[in-house]
């Protein structure tokens, strides 16, 4: 077996993959955003998607060694699941065409402080006085960036929170599968979910729009394997080391959508992201500093 430290640089290494491929996705939907709907680039997104969450599947050894099953106890859940992010994918998708592509990428990251509340009734976890903190360290620099009230403000903004609140929902949600599930599986029934959530939302709204050339076709095929293969980093760097390890670095993301939205867009958002990015990624840290302190706290000594 490799060492430890191995096993969290190689997780390290997946986690800053998936993070960067997830913003050259936002790339690729901005750019489509100006020609075609949100909702077909879901659409394609999670058809495209599909051959990644099958390759992860069909390379998986839990899946193997438990007999290759495909159907499992609650397949209600995983496509629920999948529901669950063909609603953010729709809502991040036409954020990040009508705002800069940092700005929407980091309200995104409200993620780690609505994990933590949607975990009290979900999972009936008990939050300290810590964590409470957090989560209002982490809204405070929201409402910072948003800035209702103000001239600044615009009701797109409020598409990346309840992008993020899809997507803490379906993270949250992994929790109450059966633990014997293979990861891989989860992930395929949530891929499938997803697109019949995404085909759902195109054709009770604006319907198919013909794909004007090849080139298009090719964008949306890196559109979708790029978002796939950024699942499947993610899904082998949480399975390196504990997510509290990881949540730190996940941050990263939010520099990489600055630097893309200039090189592509020529966009700056300076002024819109300064205090407030700063408070968001305090309140993930404060979190994932307290995972990590009562999961340490939690084990036992062991002394020869």
């Amino acid at each position: 077996m490799l060492p430890s430290s191995n096993h969290f640089t190689r997780a390290v290494v997946y986690i800053l993959l998936a993070i960067l491929l997830f913003d050259l996705q936002g790339v690729i939907i901005k750019f489509l955003g100006e020609r075609y709907p949100v909702q077909q680039l879901a659409a394609f997104r999670n058809i495209f998607g599909l051959i990644p969450s099958m390759l992860v599947l069909f390379l998986s050894r839990e899946w193997h060694s438990r007999g290759r099953l495909l159907k499992i106890r609650q397949w209600r859940l995983g496509l629920v699941r999948g529901l669950f992010i063909a609603i953010a994918q729709f809502c991040f998708y036409l954020s990040i065409t009508k705002m800069e592509l940092a700005t929407a990428s980091t309200l995104t990251y409200i993620s780690p402080v609505l994990i933590t509340l949607l975990s009290i009734p979900i999972l009936k976890h008990d939050v300290g006085l810590w964590r409470w903190m957090a989560v209002a360290i982490g809204f405070v620099g929201v409402l910072i960036i948003m800035a209702p009230g103000t001239e600044v403000f615009t009701p797109y903004s409020l598409l990346p929170i309840v992008a993020s609140l899809g997507y803490s929902l379906s993270t949250v949600c992994v929790k109450l599968f059966d633990d014997h599930v293979p990861t891989a599986l989860i992930n395929m029934y949530a891929s499938i979910g997803a697109l019949m959530g995404a085909l759902a939302i195109l054709f009770a709204t604006t319907g198919y729009l013909g794909v004007e050339t090849s080139q298009d076709w090719l964008l949306l095929l890196a559109m979708g394997l790029v978002g796939g293969f950024a699942v499947l980093s993610l899904i082998n760097a949480y399975r390196l080391t504990r997510p509290a390890n990881l949540s730190p670095y996940e941050y990263f993301g939010i520099p990489f959508a600055f630097v893309l939205g200039w090189i592509f867009f020529d966009e700056a958002p300076f002024e819109k992201l300064i205090p407030g990015v700063f408070l968001i990624v305090a309140g993930g840290m404060l979190i994932a500093w307290r995972e990590r302190k009562r999961r340490v706290d939690a084990t036992p000594v062991i002394t020869e």
